[in-house]
């Protein structure tokens, strides 16, 4: 997993600095108004929405726009979103597994196969490559006045698979079935992680080298920049050149 955490310490450092807010919150507020339709607006009462409400602050989202968001999901009369995933082989036969939300799915399956078929790659047929991945829950927990050691045995006892530490950050990885015992666990120790996801964590991973890496990151942030996209999950080892 250690490659893994390496990659997500990466994108969150990115995320950090990225100048792009508006789209982190776009994807931020897509997943709050799904939750609040799917299960209400009470937080309290809706464990999804919650997550979302969290990983709001974590993105330093402010109050107003989550409540904007809310009330959007709210709203019966707002155009409904559905969550649906791609898969396709990008340059080199690596693996990419896309997750969106949209209002649209002709025209979204319509962007992301064009963005494959640009960038030498192919979007094949759902479920021809998520056996290559396991979904795992990710958390991203600020060090604060945490003491280590305490810290790290009362998540293992949730379900902690994994744990690295980098940078003033825990990254925690567990089991998707482990997902809500974190949450939960995370939410006693009264910790607010900077983020808390499912993601899709490949099983093995391929190595390019750099110059061939780098075609398929640049197919990656093509699909990312899409407003309907909100992951992307990959394969590939990336080069250590490239890690910057």
């Amino acid at each position: 997993m250690s490659g893994h955490n390496k990659w997500s310490t990466i994108k969150r450092k990115k995320g950090a600095l990225d100048a792009k807010r508006s789209k982190i919150f776009s994807k931020i507020i897509k997943d709050i108004t799904i939750a609040v339709k799917e299960g209400g607006a009470d937080a309290d009462g809706n464990p999804r929405l919650r997550l979302a409400i969290s990983n709001a602050k974590g993105a330093s989202m402010p109050k107003e726009t989550i409540q904007r968001a809310i009330s959007k999901g709210a709203d019966k009369d707002a155009a409904t979103l559905s969550e649906t995933t791609y898969e396709g082989k990008g340059p080199h036969g690596i693996a990419i597994f896309v997750e969106a939300t949209t209002d649209n799915t002709q025209r979204t399956v319509s962007n992301i196969r064009a963005y494959f078929g640009k960038h030498g790659g192919e979007l094949g047929k759902n479920g021809s490559l998520s056996y290559l991945f396991d979904r795992k829950g990710i958390f991203v927990v600020p060090e604060g006045d945490l003491n280590h050691e305490e810290f790290e045995m009362e998540i293992i006892d949730a379900g902690a698979e994994d744990i690295s530490f980098e940078d003033g950050f825990f990254t925690i990885t567990t089991a998707m079935e482990d997902f809500g015992n974190m949450i939960k666990k995370l939410e006693q120790l009264k910790i607010e992680p900077e983020s808390a996801e499912l993601q899709r964590v490949a099983k093995s991973t391929e190595s390019l080298p750099a110059e061939s890496a780098r075609k398929v990151l640049k197919l990656i942030d093509v699909i990312e920049e899409d407003e309907d996209v909100t992951n992307v999950f990959h394969n590939m080892n990336i080069p250590d050149e490239l890690m910057e």
